[in-house]
């Protein structure tokens, strides 16, 4: 069997990716949940992953430990599982803005921490931040609107149904939610979308299970 490699559910946006993607791939996994910032963390993860991060596949003799990797490490081993668009456009699309989520939004990650005990108002955000808010909203209604309706269900997802870019941002949805971001409705309306999703739901069941704290994220 294979094994993913997870730091705590609560704050760890990185590993929920990861596991949304082979959840939805339905790949037969162990899971191992390591806690973060501990004295033992870097050593527990360096273990399994040679990036000393999170999270990370193993399958065997192979390491696949980088989220958009294990993303489509996961495509290629169930192709019908709709990781990606079956369109092309909207795939290449989907692909893009995944990696610009992959890369980017220091400010709004180093601001607003993913925290799922969380909820509440945050302290007025900066510039950077709103910048961020911005990007990502509008992102999400491009996406809606051009393919929000190519696929066969016309899910309430970026790309209709559920794929591998709602993965990608799932924690940034949870990180709205958690900090009342301001949101127009669209916005809104697709953030309910992901946390009623079941395997959000799932996750966050499992994360709510956890007795682990981070004194620092928890007190912001």
């Amino acid at each position: 069997m294979a094994t993913l490699v997870l730091g705590n559910r609560i704050y760890s946006s990185w590993s929920l990716r990861g596991w949304l993607l082979v959840r939805q791939a339905g790949l037969a996994v162990e899971e191992i949940v390591i806690p973060l910032r501990t004295p033992e963390t870097g050593s527990q993860i360096r273990q399994h992953s040679p990036s000393g991060k999170v999270p990370t596949l193993v399958v065997g003799d192979l390491t696949v430990w980088d989220s958009l990797a294990i993303a489509e490490f996961c495509a290629e081993q169930a192709p019908d599982a709709g990781l990606w668009p079956a369109d092309a456009a909207a795939r290449a699309v989907a692909r893009s803005v995944s990696a610009e989520m992959h890369a980017g939004f220091q400010a709004l990650r180093g601001a607003w921490p993913m925290n799922l005990k969380r909820q509440g108002p945050a302290l007025a955000p900066d510039a950077a931040v709103v910048a961020d808010i911005a990007r990502i909203s509008a992102i999400w209604a491009d996406c809606r609107a051009r393919f929000g309706t190519c696929s066969s269900t016309g899910g309430p997802f970026l790309f209709g149904d559920w794929c591998a870019a709602d993965a990608m941002f799932a924690p940034v949805v949870s990180r709205f939610v958690s900090y009342v971001a301001p949101l127009d409705p669209q916005a809104t309306a697709y953030c309910t979308a992901v946390m009623n999703h079941p395997l959000m739901r799932e996750w966050s069941e499992l994360a709510t299970a956890e007795t682990w704290a981070i004194s620092d994220i928890d007190a912001l």
